[in-house]
């Protein structure tokens, strides 16, 4: 046993994780108000997904990742597959080799993550009343978002993940709303002005946003403004925190909509607990929209975030914010420790069929690694093959 494990430690420290993790479980999604399993949603995932559940879930876990603990998870196993190559290498020159992959596995590993076309988890509503709907997104319109993301790859981008319906708020390009299959695009618009970003929803109309942008009183006044074209006016993460965190009052007076409580761009996962904690306490108090908004620009496979929205959705209790909580982990972890939790994390909310996945996967290559190579005979299936199958059969 001990020769087993000195020959494969990384394979049987991973399985010992995979179990040990059952025993301190998160649940997949959390309803973002309250912390607790929503009682009306739930996470389908296809039989694919689950089938390669190592592949799924470590894609899924490196796009649920800030911006400063993805750059720390990239360099930790950067290096420590290079040190990895160059200790265990039996020649010079495959250390060398070794050393030089460790970045190029990496590197591929992340831009997987980002455009590898994957199966994907989607939310299945118990709430007849309620509709799926992201209140954020975005297609090549927008100065950031990924050249050719047209209205129909970010309808089926939606559509593959359970939403029936989805905001498009390119940045400062109105959109005038599009029925459809596989789902209605609605009208939109995100406004950056002074050292904001403001979301409106339903129709809109051009506005001269130098009007808006000399300071922080001027841009409050885009909210009236709004309300006269008849839509809504949501306050966008990171910017009303970071940037506007002593304003919040001020918006409110000034007759902010609402506010995003959760948003799956990597700058905007940095959003803590407490931090919206409070910012639900004030619009509690205040009985103001919260949201959640995928900001999808066309990077990346999966939503961190959905919503489920009653018909004319105003108010505080006029939506319910459904999320990943791997992502909403993000804002609560310290940066330097990406390399290690987030792998814990990941493991901690696999579901029971994922985990099972999991374990017969490693299993099966300590198996496969354990078979006596005889003649020099290289690794291959066949070998595996000939070696359990019985002679003479």
């Amino acid at each position: 046993m001990l020769k087993a494990f000195a020959r494969h430690p990384f394979a049987w420290l991973l399985l010992a994780l995979v179990i040990v993790s059952a025993f301190a479980p998160l649940p997949p999604i959390v309803d973002a108000v309250t912390g607790a399993v929503p009682g009306d949603a739930t996470l389908s995932r296809p039989a694919l997904y689950v089938a390669l559940a190592p592949v799924s879930n470590v894609l899924d876990a490196l796009t649920f990742l800030t911006l400063e603990r993805a750059q720390v998870l990239l360099g930790t196993w950067t290096i420590a597959l290079a040190v990895w190559g160059a200790l265990s290498g039996r020649t010079w020159r495959r250390r060398l080799v070794r050393i030089v992959l460790a970045p190029v596995a990496v590197l591929a590993l992340a831009a997987a993550a980002v455009v590898l076309p994957r199966p994907v988890p989607a939310l299945d509503s118990s709430d007849g009343d309620a509709t799926i709907i992201d209140f954020h997104s975005h297609t090549q319109a927008s100065h950031d978002g990924r050249h050719g993301w047209t209205l129909d790859d970010l309808a089926r981008w939606h559509a593959a993940q359970g939403f029936q319906a989805a905001y498009v708020t390119d940045h400062n390009t109105v959109f005038a709303g599009r029925d459809g299959d596989p789902l209605p695009l609605l009208p939109g618009v995100e406004w950056s002005v002074y050292r904001q970003h403001i979301v409106a929803l339903g129709p809109v109309q051009p506005i001269d946003r130098d009007a808006f942008s000399k300071d922080t009183p001027g841009m409050l006044k885009l909210f009236d403004v709004v309300h006269q074209q008849g839509a809504l006016a949501i306050a966008s993460l990171p910017e009303y925190w970071e940037n506007h965190r002593e304003d919040l009052d001020q918006f409110v007076t000034a007759g902010v909509d609402g506010f995003e409580i959760v948003n799956c761009a990597p700058k905007a996962l940095r959003f803590s607990s407490a931090d919206r904690a409070d910012v639900l306490d004030l619009s509690r108090a205040h009985d103001l929209l919260v949201t959640g908004a995928s900001d999808n620009h066309g990077w990346g496979k999966v939503t961190c975030v959905w919503n489920l929205a009653q018909a004319g959705a105003r108010g505080f209790r006029a939506n319910e914010v459904i999320a990943r909580s791997l992502a909403l982990a993000q804002g609560d972890r310290p940066v330097w420790s990406a390399g290690f939790d987030q792998v814990w994390l990941m493991l901690r909310t696999l579901t029971a069929s994922e985990r099972a996945v999991w374990i017969t996967w490693i299993v099966v290559y300590l198996i496969y690694m354990s078979v006596p190579r005889r003649r020099g005979r290289r690794a291959s299936v066949g070998i595996l093959a000939r070696d359990l199958i019985p002679r003479g059969n």
